[in-house]
């Protein structure tokens, strides 16, 4: 169910100059969408590729597109840009907590900020084999909360409301196309709605989480915000096994749904990390759909937010290509498909952004098995048997009858016919 807003003019992306904004926020609460791992500590490298990102291909998508030029919004904790995987990625950011003289760009207190970065554009260096969706993207951290905790809500420096709708517009306005909002609360509030709308507008694609229950006011399925809002793309998590996780709200908001056990990113104070070793974390998630997406915006610079959402929801993996579900929405994201999908009447997965019909072609459609056998070495001499079979009695019959008329030919006429004398 990709929710899209009517309207939207297609427009290329914008530069990422960061602007500087305060608002008065109100204190209703908006709890990140994961349950803090930090079993991850002290600096380390790891040197063994995600198999997640082998899972997803991206190596054949990054044959295509790499994220270069897009800039991508982190509306989080902040990103600690002296991990030397993110530092060249990082642009200056934008402060809406105001409990540190530093920049969102130089500090991240909760650290889940910088381990949603790494899953969308960590550079890789000697030494490590971490790496983002998209490389060559840029992020743009958006700082909207300093940690999550108790003691953070009571000094006012936890999530709130007002702030993350605050840091929606403020990334807008700064030029980012893709917003990772790995946030979710159980409130369908105003003032976020407007700020959704606003930034869809602006051109920019809100890839949020579908929620988890450790985490939510409420751990009963059904919508979360922002991610069910009209124009966003709400993403579940699945567990190591590829299965829609337990631990992901689920719910007719979902649209997509991406890894979220066993995560290989980038930590603070650190280099490498790996996070949801126990169970699966939507807020992973969803940074591996705003990577995805922020390759196909590259790709498709001409194309709006909508159609970004439906090349993602359309090539998605599923068993059933014309329905969604309310645990994976329309499947499993998949970079490559997204990439290379002709749009047309006979695509199926997801509302068309110009609202035309789903049709029963499917858009990529596996070519036809062809078995091919190894040589037979008796596949001659069968033949030449066969053809003996069949031409052995009438070759028989020929050569009786040539040779009755060659003892014909030697002996002169029929000694049975009389010969006249004179």
């Amino acid at each position: 169910m990709t929710r899209a807003h009517a309207g939207h003019t297609p427009r290329a992306l914008r530069s990422g100059a960061a602007l500087a904004l305060t608002l008065a926020l109100l204190p209703a609460t908006t709890p990140p969408a994961h349950a803090a791992d930090d079993t991850c500590t002290g600096p380390h490298l790891i040197d063994q590729a995600s198999p997640t990102l082998a899972r997803l291909q991206v190596s054949q998508a990054h044959a295509l597109s790499t994220g270069s030029g897009v800039v991508v919004a982190v509306i989080d904790s902040g990103i600690d840009a002296t991990n030397p995987h993110l530092g060249a990625a990082v642009l200056p950011g934008i402060d809406l907590v105001d409990d540190t003289s530093t920049t969102p760009g130089e500090v991240d207190l909760d650290g889940h900020g910088t381990a949603v970065a790494g899953i969308i554009a960590a550079r890789t260096f000697p030494g490590s084999a971490v790496e983002g969706l998209a490389p060559d993207a840029r992020l743009l951290p958006v700082r909207v909360y300093s940690q999550n905790t108790d003691d953070a809500r009571k000094a006012g420096t936890g999530p709130t409301s007002d702030r993350i709708a605050a840091g929606i517009r403020a990334a807008a306005d700064a030029g980012a196309v893709i917003a990772n909002v790995s946030l979710s609360s159980t409130e369908d509030v105003p003032v976020i709605a407007d700020a959704v709308a606003y930034a869809h507008d602006h051109g920019m694609l809100i890839v949020a989480s579908a929620g988890n229950r450790a985490s939510s006011e409420s751990e009963t399925d059904g919508p979360r915000y922002p991610a069910a809002y009209p124009g966003v793309l709400a993403v579940a998590a699945l567990d190591a096994d590829g299965r829609p996780a337990d631990q992901s709200i689920h719910g007719p908001h979902v649209d997509i749904a991406a890894p979220g056990a066993q995560v290989v990113t980038t930590t603070t104070g650190g280099i490498d990390c790996i996070y949801a070793t126990d169970s699966a974390e939507s807020s992973f998630a969803t940074a591996y759909v705003s990577g995805a997406a922020a390759l196909v915006a590259a790709a498709h610079p001409q194309e709006s937010p909508d159609q970004w959402a439906y090349r993602l929801t359309a090539t998605a993996a599923r068993a059933r290509l014309d329905s969604r579900d309310d645990q994976a929405g329309w499947g499993t994201v998949q970079p490559f498909a997204a990439l290379t999908l002709v749009p047309g009447p006979g695509t199926r997965g997801g509302e068309r952004p110009d609202g035309a019909p789903t049709t029963s072609a499917a858009p990529h459609q596996a070519a036809p098995l062809v078995i091919v056998r190894p040589p037979d070495p008796w596949q001659d001499a069968r033949a030449v048997g066969a053809a003996i079979g069949v031409l052995g009695p009438a070759l028989v019959l020929i050569a009786l009858l040539l040779g009755r008329a060659r003892t014909r030919r030697d002996r002169g006429p029929d000694a049975a016919t009389p010969t006249a004398s004179a």
